[in-house]
């Protein structure tokens, strides 16, 4: 049972991760990002998400290491995840990659380092080899301690069939896009029985689940906002739910979700909502990206 924003999931590595993310996709690099996480940290998150291509892993760092300065709160104490962005897959970029997030955060070490997408448009036609070696240079940094545990995001089944054909180390996680009305029930099925932790990103559906009256009548049912309810939903399908915001009470009204339970009958009727204001999950062979 999860009681709180530090309890954790195990890892195949044997490492844990804190049971609930803080998301930072399309917080600007400056001072809305920088206030964001260091309002998150404040409000009990310990596990931070962010990414190259998100530009601000310099704002997440420099808020890490305010808040650890003022808190006391120990590196060792904190879950700190970056992606590899498309345009450097490939061993050498991957390494260059690696110690470029590493500067810009201004960590010793990355918790968790996640290839972000599988298929990118500039290697569209060698994705296969460019993972291989991307892996390859993730495996070396991770047997180095750079890394801590290593993952993917936006990966299918066909992509994650081809990178374990070479593969020495699995993927520990998949972050994939999960919320109400999206489930992918037969991937994340597949990432389980690899052992693999499920990461939702957009768990709140990016905004498009607030105007679902469903999902109103849940929030007046448990007197909780329909955030905490998405997000509430998201633990119970044993998921890691990765929730965004740059608003200071509703970071601190997110973490709150360990003090009530949806009825079996209501998470079943959330993930079956339809004509969701959401978009779809992407496919990851046709972004154009």
């Amino acid at each position: 049972m999860l009681n709180s924003l530090t309890d954790t999931l195990d890892l195949v590595n044997g490492d844990k991760i804190p049971c609930i993310g803080f998301g930072t996709w399309q917080s600007a690099e400056g001072d809305e990002c920088y206030n964001a996480v260091i309002s998150a940290l404040r409000s009990g998150y310990r596990h931070i998400d962010t990414a190259t291509a998100y530009g601000n892993e310099e704002s997440v760092g420099k808020a890490i290491a305010d808040f650890m300065n003022e808190s006391g709160v120990s590196r060792e104490d904190l879950f700190i995840t970056t992606k590899l962005w498309n345009n450097d897959h490939g061993y050498e970029n991957t390494h260059a990659a690696i110690n470029l997030s590493l500067e810009k955060l201004g960590l010793d070490y990355i918790d968790l380092y996640l290839i972000h997408w599988p298929n990118p448009l500039k290697y569209r036609d060698c994705w296969q080899k460019a993972n291989e070696h991307s892996w390859k240079a993730m495996e070396e940094a991770y047997e180095a301690g750079r890394i801590r545990s290593i993952g993917i995001s936006n990966f299918y089944e066909r992509h994650i069939d081809v990178l374990m054909q070479t593969a020495k180390i699995p993927p520990m996680v998949n972050q994939i896009k999960l919320c109400p009305g999206q489930t992918q029930d037969v991937l994340v099925s597949y990432c389980k029985r690899l052992r693999m932790v499920v990461e939702a990103y957009s768990p709140l559906g990016t905004g498009g689940i607030f105007s679902n009256l469903f999902m109103k009548s849940l929030a007046e049912k448990y007197n909780r906002s329909i955030a905490q309810i998405c997000i509430r939903w998201s633990l119970q399908q044993g998921y890691l739910p990765l929730p965004k915001s740059v608003t200071p009470e509703r970071i601190a009204e997110n973490a709150r979700v360990f003090d009530f339970t949806l009825d079996a009958a209501d998470c079943t009727s959330i993930a079956k909502l339809t004509g969701l204001d959401i978009k779809p999950a992407r496919n990851p062979d046709e972004a154009p990206f």
